[in-house]
């Protein structure tokens, strides 16, 4: 029996924990075909967003799926993104809060939300060096 993934639950648990708490709940997100983001804002293939009350309308965190309204330079956006593009939750004030392993949609949907590797892809792309801007670093 696959049990479900607890990734969800965890995002949760940290957005009411923000939220609670006065923070600012942000999103770090991997980006692909299956994301619907503002692309003009994407950098590096992740973008990061407010998911506080204040600044989403609609928002919905499912299981599969983070759904929620937002404005981009005044117009209101519809986003929608996989759980498994989920690459963080931290509150904007301290930092405080739990990083994920990204997975691929076609990786998600095939194992249950185990990343698998692929021999055959070859060596993964070499990562540019930071370009003078703020990075998100991993909290353990």
């Amino acid at each position: 029996m696959d049990l479900p993934s607890t990734k969800p639950y965890l995002i949760r648990a940290i957005h009411q924990w923000c939220s609670d708490n006065g923070f600012t709940p942000y999103l770090a997100v991997a980006v692909d075909a299956c994301t619907r983001v503002p692309r003009e804002h994407v950098r590096e293939g992740q973008i990061v967003l407010n998911v506080g009350y204040d600044a989403t309308a609609q928002l919905s965190i499912a299981n599969d799926y983070i759904s929620f309204q937002a404005r981009f330079g005044g117009v209101a956006r519809d986003i929608s993104i996989p759980i498994g593009n989920v690459s963080a939750i931290y509150a904007r004030e301290n930092g405080a809060g739990m990083a994920f392993e990204p997975e691929s949609a076609a990786t998600a949907g095939r194992s249950g939300g185990a990343t698998g590797s692929r021999e055959d892809d070859g060596d993964p792309p070499t990562p540019t060096p930071p370009a003078g801007r703020a990075k998100l670093q991993r909290v353990k």
